[in-house]
């Protein structure tokens, strides 16, 4: 399953400036972090717990940062043909 980070690259935006800023800040390399939020690999538990008091999200609002589902353009599609 693919996860939509847009709402993630907002708020590392608004903290750290750029990815690489917050890639170091977690202590992983950029390209790591571009992996992770490219869907190639996934974020591992205490990475997502570091990167939420990093930027400052409450626990509680982790799903919508690292768990909201991708919606494909294939099902957009199909969704408005049946409309």
């Amino acid at each position: 399953m693919a996860f939509d980070y847009s709402k993630l690259r907002g708020r590392i935006v608004e903290r750290f400036g750029t990815q690489e800023a917050f890639a170091k800040a977690l202590g992983m390399s950029t390209k790591t972090l571009s992996s992770k939020m490219g869907n190639k690999i996934y974020f591992r538990q205490d990475e997502i717990n570091h990167a939420l008091d990093l930027l400052e999200i409450d626990f509680s609002e982790a799903r919508e940062y690292f768990f909201t589902p991708k919606v494909q353009q294939v099902e957009l599609c199909n969704k408005e043909a049946t409309a």
